[in-house]
């Protein structure tokens, strides 16, 4: 296997995507973060925060990408649930009968 960052892009992106390991990918990710010695290491100026900023910006962009779309799916829901349900904003005409 061949790598590339397109390559490791697409992976990180469907296994975050996946719940069985969605949070084995944020808790790695902040873990790498934090960690001393990594790909690029840190004391390096510049180029050691490189992969940390990549991997930051990484999971920002996914984890806000997941949250839109559970938002916008919890307000479709939302709609189609209250699809029969006059909204508050609506008027309703009754017919009311003297009942004596």
């Amino acid at each position: 296997m061949k790598f590339s960052p397109q390559s490791f892009y697409n992976w990180y992106r469907e296994t975050l995507r996946n719940p069985k390991y969605r949070w084995w990918i944020v808790l790695g990710s902040l873990f790498y973060l934090f960690m001393p010695f990594d790909f690029l290491p840190d004391f390096i100026p510049g180029v050691g925060q490189l992969d940390d900023v990549a991997i930051m910006m990484l999971l920002v962009s996914e984890v806000s990408q997941m949250m839109i779309e559970g938002f916008k799916t919890r307000q479709t829901t939302r709609t189609v649930a209250n699809a029969g349900v006059a909204s508050p904003d609506e008027t309703v005409d009754v017919e009311a009968k003297t009942v004596s």
